[in-house]
């Protein structure tokens, strides 16, 4: 099982999700698959990034909301969370 982590934008990107009403029990599922090494179902539109975030993923929480992370083979590393507004 990988250590999560998360950075500080991150926890901020969380706070506002809860604020905004969304639907943190999806989130909590794609998080435990990553934690546990599980592949990610292809709804999500798991992919890699370049640019700005080169090095890290991103998936498709809901069609409108996403997450940036970083994987390693002893963690996951919580970068963004947020709309396309938000992170783009």
């Amino acid at each position: 099982m990988r250590t999560i982590r998360y950075t500080a934008q991150f926890k901020k990107d969380f706070k506002l999700a809860q604020r905004r009403g969304r639907n943190i029990k999806l989130f909590k599922e794609i998080l435990t698959a990553l934690a546990n090494d599980q592949p990610l179902d292809v709804r999500y539109r798991d992919h890699a990034l370049m640019g700005r975030y080169s090095g890290t993923r991103e998936c498709h929480v809901q069609p409108d909301w996403l997450l940036i992370y970083r994987l390693t083979e002893e963690e996951v590393t919580l970068v963004r969370l947020g709309s396309h507004a938000d992170l783009f």
